[in-house]
C-alpha cells in the first residue's frame, strides 16, 4: 500500500537543487577533511537529536563520551548519548529494507532506557506537547502489520530516496510503533536511506538543524496529519537538506585566523572572558574581544555557556565540536 503524499513544484525544485549541490560537493570535498568532518558532524547530528527529545548534554559533553571521557551530567542522559554513539557508530552496517535490522537499532538504541527495547509498543501511546495529546497513535495490535506494509513499500517503491526517506521518516512517526524512541529512530533511519544513496548523508547533521528548527519540524508532522498527505513534511525535511549541505561547503574549508586560532588553543573547558584574556596574553580587552572573541563566536568554534544572558556575570565560554576538533587537528 503506497502512502499518501503529493510531489508539487517546490518538492520538485528542492530535489533538483539537491542533487546539483550533491554533485558539486562530490567535486569539490577534499578527502582529507573526511576524518574531521565525521567527528564534527556526528557529534552534532547525536546532540541535535537527543536535544529535540529534552536531553541537554552540550555539545562539548558529547566530544568528550566519544572520546571515552567521563563527563558530570544525569545518568539517563549520558546513556542516552553513549547509546545514540552506538547507533551511528554502526549505521552503515544495517540496510534500510530489513526489518531485523531496525529492531536491533531500537535496541541498541534504548538499551537500559526502556524494558522494550527492540519490540514494538503493546499499549497505546499519545504525542504531547505542553500537557496535551497532539497525536494519538493507531492502536498497538496494528503497528506490526502498519510497519510491515510501511517497509513493503520502502522496499518495492521507486521514488527519489530523498523523497523516499522523508515518506519514511513521516509514517513511521505517524505509526509511533515504540513506546519511546520513536523521534530518534524516525530521524536515524532516513539517515540510513540516504546514507545508502549517498555515503556522505552519514555524516552530514541534518538532526542539529531540524533541532533549530524544531518547531517547524512537529509543525510540518501535524499539518501532514491533517491533510492525510505528507507533502509538507516532505517539503520541510528537504529544506533541512538543503541547508545543511550549504553549511557543508564552508565548513570543508574552514579556515580561522591565527587571533581566533590562539583563543582555541588558550581555552580549557569552560573560562570566564577575562580567564580567557589572562590565557591569550593580551591586556587591551576591546583588542581581545574585537579580534578574538567575537570572531570566534560568529565562526562557531566557541559558544557561551548562558547564550540567552550574553552580558551574564556568570557567562563562560567553551569550545564547541568544531572548536575541539580544529583544536586537536
Amino acid at each position: 500500500m503506497t502512502p499518501p503524499f503529493t510531489l508539487n513544484n517546490r518538492i520538485l525544485i528542492l530535489v533538483a537543487t539537491i542533487s546539483e549541490k550533491l554533485g558539486a560537493l562530490s567535486i569539490t570535498q577534499p578527502q582529507s577533511a573526511d576524518l574531521r568532518l565525521r567527528r564534527i558532524n556526528q557529534v552534532r547530528t547525536i546532540h541535535g537529536t537527543l536535544a529535540i527529545e529534552g536531553n541537554e548534554l552540550s555539545e562539548a559533553q558529547i566530544t568528550a563520551i566519544l572520546g571515552g571521557k567521563r563527563v558530570i551530567a544525569p545518568v539517563k542522559e549520558v546513556a542516552e548519548a553513549k547509546n545514540a554513539i552506538a547507533v551511528y557508530e554502526q549505521l552503515m552496517t544495517w540496510r534500510s529494507t530489513n526489518h531485523a535490522d531496525f529492531l536491533n537499532a531500537h535496541r541498541t538504541l534504548m538499551m537500559g532506557l526502556i524494558d522494550t527495547a527492540g519490540r514494538y509498543r503493546a499499549g497505546g501511546v499519545g504525542v504531547m506537547k505542553e500537557g496535551q495529546v497532539i497525536h494519538m497513535a493507531p492502536p498497538a495490535d496494528r503497528v506490526p502489520t502498519l510497519m510491515q506494509s510501511l517497509f513493503t513499500w520502502l522496499a518495492n517503491s521507486d521514488e527519489h530516496p530523498l523523497i523516499k526517506s522523508s515518506v519514511f521518516h513521516y509514517e513511521f512517526e505517524f505509526i509511533h510503533p515504540f513506546s519511546d524512541g520513536n523521534g530518534r529512530m524516525g530521524r536515524l533511519w532516513q539517515t540510513l536511506i540516504l546514507s545508502e544513496w549517498q555515503p556522505l548523508f552519514a555524516y552530514l547533521p541534518v538532526e542539529n538543524l531540524i533541532h533549530q528548527h524544531q518547531d517547524a519540524y512537529y509543525q510540518a508532522i501535524n499539518q501532514s496529519t491533517a491533510l492525510t498527505d505528507s507533502s509538507p513534511f516532505i517539503e520541510f525535511m528537504l529544506s533541512m537538506i538543503k541547508q545543511a549541505l550549504e553549511e557543508l561547503d564552508p565548513q570543508v574549508s574552514h579556515h580561522v585566523t591565527p587571533q581566533v586560532n590562539k583563543l582555541i588553543q588558550a581555552i580549557v573547558q569552560e573560562m570566564s572572558r577575562e580567564e580567557l584574556q589572562i590565557a591569550c596574553a593580551l591586556k587591551d580587552r576591546k583588542s581581545f574581544t574585537e579580534r578574538y572573541l567575537k570572531p570566534a563566536l560568529e565562526q562557531g568554534v566557541i559558544e557561551m555557556t548562558i547564550p540567552d544572558k550574553p552580558r551574564s556575570r556568570s557567562q563562560r565560554y567553551r569550545l564547541t565540536a568544531l572548536g575541539q576538533a580544529l583544536k586537536f587537528s
